[in-house]
């Protein structure tokens, strides 16, 4: 049987996609989130959000704020999801940071805007930012921990989520023979340090990364 690992812990719903699928699964979580106690101004009506993660920063910090009024610039549809449940309007969602700071240096060139962000994020979007003069301030709102785990043994596959999820399972394991499943852009090109067996979701989402994985293997049995 093929097994599949999966560098972070799915939800129950998530894992019914490899029930049925006769795939082996292994799970773990390569990554530790920590919030940050920091004091969020909140006077900003313009917040750029790159993960999930820094809407979650941002609503742990603003419960006593009426948040209709704020206006969000987000990469990815998760992200988008988790800013609409809690009433905050998605002026514009796009799939990378670089494609987001693009769209406000052409479209909000007067606007100051507010970016959460974690201790690994990367460059492009404050480069596009100060480079087009946009008035913006960035705030670390959380921290990414690697937690190495050492596996004895070669899976069939590997997904991963982020680029640090691949560092952290760098740390005390080689990717060896393993087939790798990537999220997106910016998790494959870490990948590519370690391997070009890749393949990439279509979407980026954990589902679709699932689905990539199942039916490489059913189709390769």
């Amino acid at each position: 049987m093929k097994t599949v690992l999966s560098t972070k812990i799915l939800s129950p719903s998530q894992k019914e996609l490899f029930l049925n699928s006769g795939i082996g699964l292994v799970e773990y979580n390569a990554l530790r989130i920590e919030f940050l106690d920091i004091t969020l101004p909140l006077d900003y009506q313009n917040y750029i959000f790159t993960s999930k993660n820094a809407v979650k920063a941002f609503l742990k910090h603003s419960k006593k704020v009426d948040l209709s009024d704020y206006k969000a610039f987000c990469v990815g549809e998760k992200t988008q999801a988790l800013l609409e449940e809690n009433g905050i309007k998605v002026m514009k969602i796009v799939q990378n940071a670089s494609d987001l700071a693009d769209f406000i240096a052409k479209n909000h060139q007067n606007e100051a805007f507010l970016f959460l962000c974690g201790n690994w994020r990367r460059e492009e979007l404050p480069k596009i930012l100060s480079k087009n003069n946009i008035r913006y301030l960035e705030m670390e709102a959380y921290r990414t921990h690697l937690i190495p785990k050492k596996f004895n043994r070669t899976f069939d596959g590997i997904l991963f989520f982020s680029p640090s999820g691949i560092k952290s399972y760098i740390q005390e394991n080689s990717i060896s023979k393993s087939l790798v499943f990537c999220i997106g852009n910016t998790t494959q090109t870490e990948a590519k340090k370690h391997t070009d067996q890749i393949i990439i979701a279509n979407k980026p989402t954990i589902e679709n990364v699932l689905v990539q994985a199942i039916k490489y293997f059913k189709k390769n049995d």
